[in-house]
């Protein structure tokens, strides 16, 4: 991606994140919130606040006059433009619906940008340059250019070199999860966390708050994880599926996988080891 794209699509995240965050604060904590208004291309209920996020980031890139593809949880595919696309952005408008609706402050946005014309084939997370999440609760934005580091609020970041699992801080994502698996895993650590918001915990292994975080359910949406895969990526970390192989899932919203992301080797080979991966 060139310089000048850059510094124009990240100019648009910041929009689209400034805006999405205006027409959500209204809902937040309200019951509205999380009415039921259709099933997303995902296969998963579309509630009010979800709609009212994603109708804005449509919004602002129909503003932008760019020819693009975008891939977002409630719409699925949508091309915008006249002309082949030239970028595509995969976005989760709202990551952590069940914590705004109940004012937990753990919510917030998900943005990844490709150049589509970098790409001779059909674009994984791999082909993703540029990434953007923000906790609305906190204002903490979190971002990536690959090759180029990550970081937080302008400032770099960099995952935790702890690799003494005992003495570990784990975030996971555990509804409907293999028990006997966490059952193993939760022997081995200190402690555990459970925030609801793949983005942002993903981002705490690249800000080294958490050591790691796992989903091994086989069933975490590409576009929860796109943006912060590629954060957690340039600030040291590493980033697979729970059997160790590489997480370059094809980007559309039906693209489920599961995930490990640690804040270095070490750890993430004895996590992949407990969890039965190896």
């Amino acid at each position: 991606m060139k310089d000048e794209d850059i510094r124009f699509w990240s100019r648009i995240s910041y929009e689209i994140m400034e805006e999405v965050n205006e027409v959500i604060s209204p809902l937040v904590g309200q019951k509205k919130a999380g009415e039921t208004i259709k099933m997303g291309a995902d296969g998963t209920p579309t509630k009010l606040i979800d709609l009212a996020a994603e109708e804005k980031v449509i919004e602002v890139l129909e503003n932008t006059g760019k020819p693009l593809t975008l891939v977002s949880e409630e719409i699925g595919e949508l091309k915008l433009g006249d002309s082949p696309s030239e970028f595509v952005l995969v976005v989760d408008p709202l990551d952590g619906t069940s914590n705004a609706v109940k004012n937990i402050p753990a919510y917030g946005i998900s943005l990844a940008i490709g150049d589509i014309s970098n790409s001779e084939s059909s674009m994984t997370t791999d082909d993703l340059e540029l990434g953007f999440v923000k906790n609305f609760a906190t204002g903490d934005i979190y971002h990536a250019v690959k090759g180029r580091g990550a970081a937080l609020n302008g400032k770099e970041i960099f995952t935790s070199n702890k690799d003494d699992l005992s003495r570990s801080l784990i975030g996971a994502y555990v509804y409907r999860a293999d028990m006997e698996k966490m059952d193993r895993l939760c022997k081995m650590i200190k402690r555990m966390r459970i925030l609801g918001s793949v983005a942002i915990e993903l981002c705490y292994v690249a800000q080294g708050i958490y050591d790691a975080f796992l989903d091994v359910r086989g069933n975490q949406r590409i576009t929860d994880l796109a943006a912060a895969k590629l954060i957690v990526e340039e600030a040291g970390g590493v980033v697979t599926n729970e059997y160790g192989q590489p997480l370059c899932g094809k980007l559309n919203v039906l693209e489920r996988t599961s995930i490990v992301a640690s804040g270095n080797k070490n750890i993430h080979q004895e996590l992949i080891r407990i969890i039965g991966g190896f």
